[in-house]
């Protein structure tokens, strides 16, 4: 082989930011928001609603500035996650809508505008976050901080002066007329806390101890982190009686225990605790114990009619809907809360929900994507568990109002109205787009040196 034959080159490659797709994207989500908006006005009031464009523009530029600010702080981001976020941001307003003209309320006076107002505070809050932090692994230096910050979101609702008691759980806080539901912000703060415990702690919860019947188990000295998160997942169940905000917490350490030690057994010793649990809530506590109950029978007159009315209406929408604005979902008790899920079931049917279960489900593989593209430990943990967060709450959610588990009272990330879930939600797309862009940016951003130091950047030539 002559020596010539032998040369080899690197050509260096720059990949592309894809931000015009994401513009494309963004532009098609809009459009698709304007005519479901359009559809409503159409069915309700058999004209075209006047302020479509007013309404288009508004909800354009607010999605247009958070778009141009990710060109500008992070250009190498995931170009799907902002306009999918934007899509369900953007039908969950025109359902809501649609259920303020079904209780005699027009635009101003009911729910959609103070869902408007709070996708504004959303996208300023996660442009603000986007240019705070401009790197994901700084946030791992404040594992304890944020657990600690965890920890008081989750009992502030316990406090006699903030608490607020609504439906039966124990989950809010108040000020005058506003409400808060601190247990959204402290799920993030919880997943980097879990990530960055996880990263640091990994290799001595991989070791394994005895086997029972051929099945590795821990070493009893590593069982104390799931045994405290057991426990406080139980203590969010009993004294706030919120039985999804408990689920989520402690599926979500399982999920990470697992994803950083590749040990099945920690899922299930975690699936064992948490059965066990709530078979002794199920004993204990008379609230847990409605839940069950209407779970098992919905259609029972001395129970709350809510989970059948639910039912029954997205039966009556079979599989293409009634028709936005032309069911009626607002007979459902929250239907644009809690029971948003089966509102958008009759009214755009079967496939309609599948639709929307698909648009979460790229949210959530593009979460895991980024995951797995991160070139740190505690990077591919935290694009993890924010994405496991969201496919776990939608779980409970679609869940819950379908009947496959007891109901939780969790909200419909994005969709649902209420300012606290859509914060936290916009937070975590934020955060994996910043993921996002550390792990497909070149190494060095110099002209001609972008391939070195990342075997993802560099194409290999023969000469």
């Amino acid at each position: 082989m002559s020596s010539s034959s032998a040369l080899r080159t690197i050509t260096p490659h720059t990949p592309r930011t894809r931000r015009g797709v994401e513009l494309l994207l963004l532009a098609f989500a809009i459009a698709i928001v304007l005519l479901a908006y359009a559809d409503v006005g159409l069915a309700v009031d058999n004209t075209l609603p006047p302020d479509l464009l007013t309404l288009g523009i508004g909800f354009g530029v607010v999605a247009l500035a958070l778009h141009l600010l990710v060109r500008w702080q992070a250009a190498y981001a995931d170009p799907i996650l902002l306009p999918v976020a934007t899509l369900l941001n953007g039908l969950g307003l025109v359902m809501i809508h649609r259920l303020d003209l079904a209780q005699g309320h027009h635009i101003g006076q009911g729910a959609a505008v103070r869902q408007l107002l709070w996708t504004g505070i959303s996208v300023l809050v996660a442009g603000v976050l986007l240019v705070v932090v401009r790197d994901h692994r700084r946030l791992g230096q404040y594992t304890f901080t944020f657990a600690l910050a965890g920890l008081v979101l989750l009992l502030l609702p316990l406090t006699p002066i903030l608490g607020r008691n609504i439906n039966g759980s124990r989950i809010w806080i108040g000020l005058g007329p506003l409400s808060f539901q601190p247990s959204e912000l402290s799920k993030i703060c919880v997943i980097i806390f879990f990530s960055g415990y996880l990263v640091q702690k990994r290799d001595a919860l991989s070791l394994v101890g005895r086997r029972i019947l051929g099945f590795p188990l821990p070493r009893a000295r590593d069982l104390g982190p799931i045994i405290i998160a057991w426990l406080a997942s139980l203590a969010v169940l009993v004294f706030e009686s919120d039985l999804g905000t408990s689920l989520l917490f402690f599926g979500l350490f399982v999920a990470l225990l697992y994803v950083a030690t590749e040990r099945r057994s920690w899922i299930v010793i975690g699936m064992g605790l948490f059965l066990a649990g709530c078979y002794a809530a199920y004993l204990l506590f008379a609230h847990f114990q409605v839940r069950v109950d209407l779970w098992i029978n919905p259609f029972n007159p001395h129970l709350s009619d809510q989970l059948a009315l639910g039912l029954m209406g997205m039966g009556s929408g079979g599989m293409l809907g009634t028709g936005l604005g032309q069911g009626h979902p607002e007979l459902t008790y929250f239907a644009n809360s809690d029971f948003i899920i089966p509102s958008f079931g009759e009214e755009l049917g079967l496939v309609g929900l599948i639709a929307i279960i698909v648009l979460f489900a790229i949210v959530v593989e593009r979460g895991l994507r980024a995951g797995i593209a991160a070139r740190d430990g505690f990077g591919k943990l935290l694009a993890t568990g924010l994405g496991f967060s969201m496919a776990l709450q939608v779980f409970v959610v679609v869940g819950g109002v379908t009947r496959v588990i007891p109901l939780t009272g969790l909200t419909t990330p994005f969709m649902s109205a209420g300012g606290s879930s859509l914060i936290a939600n916009w937070i975590i797309i934020v955060l994996l787009l910043r993921i996002s862009d550390q792990a497909r940016r070149p190494t060095v951003d110099e002209p001609g040196a972008s391939a070195v130091g990342s075997a993802d950047t560099q194409v290999v030539k023969s000469r």
